[in-house]
């Protein structure tokens, strides 16, 4: 593999908070076009990882690069322009604002300088693309948590991104909506973004996903496709457990 075909790589990115090594040494190479799943127990430093990666937290050593580029220590707000744009566990939007407003904000504060298409145009499609079932005039604070995560989708992908991170969408949803939003996830890479995962659900993992890393205790244990993982002993007695 050859760093151009990389979208992200990071090399022994580690963040300490205090004497707790929350994310220990890890080295992620996420190639153009891939579904790449990010795994592993509560706590395990997932989301800590994928903070360093986006510009919330700043690593406390190693290199994050995007597009080939270092991006260490950049801010969230730089690396969102930059085309990187995410996902929250828990969204938290402006409950005031109405749904469209809301992705609006992602479109003129979040995209690439230089997007041709104008930033209502570019916030109405992406719910459109996500299927929201709301009108674009509904506040935010009338949505249940299932329509929050839409809304959370579709101001990410207002911001036009090249590399969208994920962090447990499909928690909280019922098997019929957790097929809508795979089919969505599908369509977003047939549109040629990038994609990291964090998911405990491993019907996610298993159906989309083209590589997979195992973190425990902020340290890397495995790194492959979803079946060479998935059957990892290591993995199985550390996350999944033997009745996997």
């Amino acid at each position: 593999m050859t760093t151009d075909n990389r979208v992200l790589h990071t090399e022994s990115v580690t963040k300490n908070f205090g004497g707790l090594t929350a994310v220990n040494r890890v080295s992620m190479n996420v190639e153009e076009g891939q579904i790449y799943g990010l795994i592993g127990p509560n706590g395990a430093g997932k989301t800590t990882f994928l903070n360093c990666i986006a510009g919330a937290l700043n690593p406390s050593a190693g290199k994050v690069f995007f597009r080939g580029k270092e991006t260490t220590g950049s801010s969230a707000d730089v690396m969102c322009r930059k085309g990187m744009s995410r996902t929250f566990q828990i969204p938290l939007p402006f409950p005031k604002l109405t749904v469209l407003e809301n992705t609006l904000v992602g479109a003129v504060f979040g995209a690439p300088e230089g997007s041709a298409e104008p930033p209502a145009e570019r916030a109405r499609k992406a719910l459109e693309f996500v299927e929201f079932p709301m009108a674009p005039d509904t506040p935010a604070d009338q949505l249940n948590a299932v329509q929050l995560k839409r809304l959370d989708l579709a101001r990410a992908l207002a911001c036009d991104p090249e590399l969208l991170l994920l962090d447990e969408l499909a928690s909280g949803l019922t098997p019929g909506e957790l097929d809508d939003l795979l089919d969505i996830i599908r369509s977003i890479r047939d549109r040629g973004i990038t994609i990291i995962v964090v998911e405990h659900i491993m019907r996610v993992i298993k159906g989309i996903c083209d590589r997979v890393m195992v973190i425990e205790y902020g340290t890397q244990i495995a790194e492959g496709t979803p079946d060479e993982v998935l059957n990892n002993p290591r993995v199985i007695k550390a996350y999944l457990g033997e009745g996997h």
